[in-house]
């Protein structure tokens, strides 16, 4: 089902750690850009090299939603020896996750700045050279993106890197960044192909585009950045996608089974199924095969986060660690009715022998994060530890949200903010997406403050475990309170689980932002530590 595999070519070693004996070998496969970027299939294989790192294990294959996205108020790691790490927040600067995250980002950075420089070499389609140019440009705001809204001000670099030794690359303040974040994507969005066009979702849209960048302004418009006036661009972005018409809920499962018995399950189970959805998922992290079949896939989807299975059979039901277990508050977030709780949360646990044993009422602490599940796998035999699981990046009900979110801050809770949120609560409670349904339906009449609140719930609920809960309640400005809150619940409520509460008690101002990592400092003359750090 892969339509765009993202195996490119690394186009050029972007060392972070020192090296100087290797590097000043010369190659004796080099080839100049007139070479390298001379025909299409070469400048698509370039590009296909800076959609790379996405699924690379240090972003969304693995560490974004195991390690570095856990320890929020919707998970923790049920490991009792786990005192140390970023999924804590007792670690450092030298933490293999975060050198990992920045240096991937940087990588795609760099494959970007390469092929945007040399993009007019090859003879081909113009329409065809806007397009691949426009996707260079959103993948370097994207890399952005994730870099200045985890580690604040980081260095920019819009053009290829001339050598990489003696760097010394100052960090630009975060507003600047943000400002070529915009302009790049505003470019991307005048050039990409529509969803449609494409007909999958591991490349860029021109609605995938507009979606990001609604997530862009709101991340500007929250902490630490407090641009109020960047709520009226969310709404403008989000507004686009919902007015294009190229995206909708999935209302159904295909093949209703007692587990899968809704169109959010069905989400879940495309990405286990290697299936694409463009209306619904919008936007994925590739990745491909089983490690049996020729393709070194890193997703691990299903199997760091998922139901616990070691049972002797799993190469049929697929092995799962099992450690990622959920919260009381993301529990209890969901109201009677609500079909998406016994799905993003687990009812059973695996016995040895790989039969389920379903939980007492009581027995929360002892729930996994399960919306992926590596049962309903369809490619044989299965890894141990790896498939080919893509992961949604973007999906149209964050969209939704977003633009209800935005449409409340611009304009109180209007008809259409109270239309946006309800088509996703309609859909979790499996009732029509168009029509009012009193068990679905938010309260009306709810103040500004009320509605926002709604939302910061409803996220949770919809997108809890997709990496988005830990930038959400920094943007809001209530991290540190909610991860407090949330270790005194785990102490008050079960004594058993009380580590669950080492996050919370850990999290301090400096968490707010990542610490530029080691790799960096090491090489970076110019390099200056966050605070705290």
């Amino acid at each position: 089902m892969k339509q765009f595999l993202l195996y490119g070519s690394i186009l050029v070693s972007f060392c972070m750690v020192g090296c100087k004996k290797f590097l000043n070998t010369q190659p004796t496969d080099f080839l100049a850009p007139e070479s390298y970027y001379n025909t299409e299939n070469k400048v698509m294989s370039a590009l296909a090299g800076v959609y790379n790192p996405l699924g690379t294990s240090a972003l969304y294959g693995d560490a974004m939603f195991f390690n570095l996205g856990t320890g929020t108020d919707e998970s923790f790691r049920a490991v009792t020896s786990a005192t140390t790490g970023v999924w804590v927040y007792n670690y450092d600067y030298t933490d293999t996750n975060i050198n990992g995250f920045w240096q991937q980002l940087f990588a795609g950075i760099e494959r970007a700045n390469l092929l945007i420089a040399n993009i007019n070499i090859a003879p081909m389609d113009a329409v065809k050279r806007r397009a691949i140019l426009g996707e260079a440009l959103f993948l370097r705001g994207y890399y952005y993106y994730l870099l200045v809204s985890n580690f604040g001000d980081v260095p920019l670099q819009t053009t290829p890197t001339g050598s990489p030794n003696n760097i010394s690359r100052p960090r630009t303040p975060a507003r600047e960044v943000y400002a070529q974040i915009l302009k790049d994507m505003q470019t991307a969005e005048e050039n990409v192909y529509t969803s449609t066009q494409l007909g999958y979702s591991s490349r860029i849209s021109k609605t995938t585009v507009e979606g990001i960048l609604a997530r862009v302004c709101l991340s500007m418009a929250g902490y630490p950045l407090l641009d109020n006036t960047k709520y009226a661009e969310a709404l403008k972005w989000a507004s686009k996608v919902k007015a294009s018409g190229e995206h909708s809920l999935i209302t159904a499962a295909v093949a209703p089974d007692g587990d899968n018995n809704s169109g959010f399950s069905q989400v879940f189970v495309n990405e286990m199924q290697d299936k694409y959805n463009v209306r619904e998922v919008m936007w994925e992290a590739e990745e491909k095969g089983n490690r049996a079949d020729g393709y070194i896939a890193n997703g691990r989807l299903g199997n760091d986060i998922g139901i616990g299975y070691s049972a002797p059979n799993y190469p049929d039901s697929g092995y799962c660690y099992g450690t990622i277990r959920v919260t009381e508050r993301l529990y209890k977030l969901y109201g009677a009715g609500d079909l998406r709780r016994d799905w993003a949360i687990a009812t059973f646990s695996y016995s040895s022998t790989g039969q389920r044993s379903y939980f007492a009422n009581n027995k929360i602490y002892d729930r996994t994060a399960a919306k992926w599940r590596r049962t309903y796998e369809t490619l044989l035999p299965k890894d141990k530890n790896y498939n080919g699981a893509n992961f949604p990046i973007l999906r149209y009900a964050d969209v939704l949200l977003m633009l209800a979110e935005a449409e409340n801050q611009v304009n109180g809770p209007t008809a259409t903010a109270y239309e946006a949120i309800n088509m996703v609560r309609r859909r979790g409670y499996g009732k029509s997406v168009t029509a009012a349904d009193i068990t679905a339906d938010l309260t009306p009449g709810l103040s500004k403050q009320q509605f926002q609140l709604a939302i910061q719930d409803e996220r949770s609920r919809e997108l809890c475990f997709e990496t988005l809960r830990r930038p959400d309640l920094i943007r809001w400005g209530i991290f540190i309170p909610t991860m407090k809150a949330v270790a005194a619940e785990f102490k008050a409520n079960n004594g058993t689980y009380a580590y669950g509460a080492v996050a919370g008690n850990n999290v301090s101002e400096k968490h707010l932002l990542y610490p530029i990592p080691s790799g960096e400092i090491t090489v970076n003359k110019a390099a200056a530590q966050n605070p705290g750090w």
